[in-house]
């Protein structure tokens, strides 16, 4: 990594630093409003940090099937190879709480302002226990509006990696009849996993077809989503490396 992406990494990461102070803070002190409000408030965290992905270090992003999201609310299962997309995804979908590792919580200050956010936190060694909580929180987040967002890998993975997909978005698609919408992404190539280093570009962003659970198991639902995010995916790699090669 050269210097100057270096010191623009820097830049970032103090900027994502400060803002979070500032953010959680206020959403703590806003705990008597409503979701709409407090996410409001949190969405200020994300704008600031994307502009500044965009405009110092230099990282921007396409979409491509936008025309593809319903009006909502849906299920999002998305690749995650980095956290840029726990930022984008907050851009490109309408308001939304994540499945999250219940552990960030427990984080001073950051954990308190996430906990205002209303995320479904889970045990993810709880097993059957933790998919029945992601069903029962999901269909109130639903009910209320908002978008549910899941990794169903769990993990961040590298670009051209694949880990099973875990059944609790499909499960949650299947009980509530709400719709999964699939993403997929290239994050990982310009944000590697377990990175500090940046590269400068443009991260792609597709999004399918949404799925239809009516008349689906949760394990078809799940099936359906990986076969699209993950061809998807290869397709978005492939592009990438016939890029690099020609330049």
């Amino acid at each position: 990594m050269s210097s100057t992406s270096f010191a623009r990494a820097i830049v970032f990461y103090l900027c994502a630093l400060v803002t979070a102070l500032l953010v959680c803070t206020a959403l703590v002190a806003t705990r008597p409003f409503s979701h709409r409000v407090r996410y409001r408030i949190g969405r200020i965290w994300t704008d600031v940090n994307l502009w500044v992905l965009e405009h110092v270090v230099g990282i921007r992003y396409a979409i491509t099937g936008a025309e593809n999201i319903p009006p909502g609310p849906g299920i999002v299962l998305a690749k995650h190879q980095s956290a840029w997309e726990t930022m984008g995804l907050q851009k490109i979908f309408p308001r939304q709480v994540w499945v999250l590792k219940r552990e960030l919580f427990w984080v001073p200050l950051f954990g308190w302002g996430l906990a205002m956010l209303d995320p479904i936190a889970i045990d993810r060694k709880a097993g059957f226990r933790a998919i029945r909580e992601i069903v029962r929180q999901g269909r109130e987040r639903l009910a209320g509006g908002a978008w549910v967002v899941i990794f169903p890998e769990g993990t961040r993975v590298s670009p051209g990696e694949q880990r099973p997909y875990h059944p609790g978005g499909g499960k949650l698609a299947a009980e509530s009849g709400f719709p999964v919408v699939p993403v997929a992404h290239d994050a990982g190539l310009l944000w590697p996993r377990n990175s500090f280093g940046k590269h400068a570009g443009t991260i792609h962003v597709a999004i399918g077809p949404p799925i239809d659970p009516a008349g689906l198991s949760a394990s078809e639902i799940t099936r359906r989503a990986q076969d699209w995010i993950e061809t998807a995916c290869n397709r978005l790699l492939e592009q990438a490396r016939d890029t690099s090669a020609r330049s």
